[in-house]
């Protein structure tokens, strides 16, 4: 055997494997907050097995412990394991966004939110988008993105690091969840320069009717400098065909 080959495994260790898969599959089913006490009686395993099998997907990122400690959710590698598939748009949801193109003179995406990402659903074609796997990778230098982290329990779990692109990025833990914090209190995030240095976006959300639960974000975007004055008539005018969409894409 080589450095290089895997240590063989022991009699024990696939049963551990499968019982770890388990539990993951277990908290997908019950949705997020469900504790491990729950867990243990569903699956029929010792408790303390259990917060053993928990410890070890937190700390590999697989889940999450919500901020109260009472109970778990699916972590940012969970995610990884479903990729989003970006919903069929219909010919009345695109009508909605093409109507506001035809509006402004800002570039203007749609997004949805599936499996903790960002996922364009129809990118402005005059306004090319940055691309994808930037926004599925670090949403916090997007206003989508940031859209999405606010509405996380802890929005550690789906953001891989605080990687500076510009001098504008937001770098601090704690001022990033400041800012989070005022953007789920607006329904409105802003970024103005922390992606590339010369643009910014505004981005709104689109809520399903009667639950709120996000499901889509309308964004326009354009100059920094542009992004970053008041905009209200611009802002109400993205609410406005946001609540439009929202019946179309519930």
């Amino acid at each position: 055997m080589t450095s290089l080959d895997p240590a063989p495994l022991s009699g024990r260790q696939p049963r551990a494997v499968r019982s770890a898969l388990a539990v993951l599959e277990e908290v997908v089913a019950s949705g997020s907050g469900v504790t491990a006490k729950e867990i243990s009686a569903a699956l029929k395993l010792p408790q303390a097995t259990t917060y053993r099998l928990l410890n070890l997907l937190v700390a590999e990122e697989y889940l999450v412990r919500l901020p109260d400690l009472r109970g778990f959710a699916l972590g940012r590698r969970a995610a990884r394991l479903s990729p989003a598939v970006a919903p069929a748009l219909s010919t009345a949801a695109r009508t909605v966004v093409d109507h506001l193109r035809g509006m402004v003179r800002w570039g203007v995406h749609l997004a949805s939110f599936s499996a903790g990402q960002v996922t364009l659903i129809d990118p402005d074609p005059d306004h090319p988008p940055s691309d994808g796997h930037v926004l599925a990778r670090y949403p916090q230098v997007t206003a989508l993105g940031k859209l999405l982290l606010a509405e996380q329990p802890d929005w550690r779990a789906l953001v891989r690091d605080l990687r500076r692109f510009t001098e504008f990025t937001v770098t601090s833990g704690a001022e990033l969840s400041a800012q989070l914090d005022g953007i789920a209190e607006a329904g409105l995030a802003r970024q103005c320069g922390e992606l590339r240095a010369d643009r910014g976006c505004l981005a709104v959300p689109v809520r399903g009717p009667g639950t709120g639960m996000l499901v889509a974000g309308l964004a326009l975007c354009g100059p920094a400098h542009r992004v970053a004055e008041s905009n209200e008539e611009l802002i109400g005018l993205m609410r406005d065909h946001a609540e439009r969409l929202a019946p179309l894409l519930a």
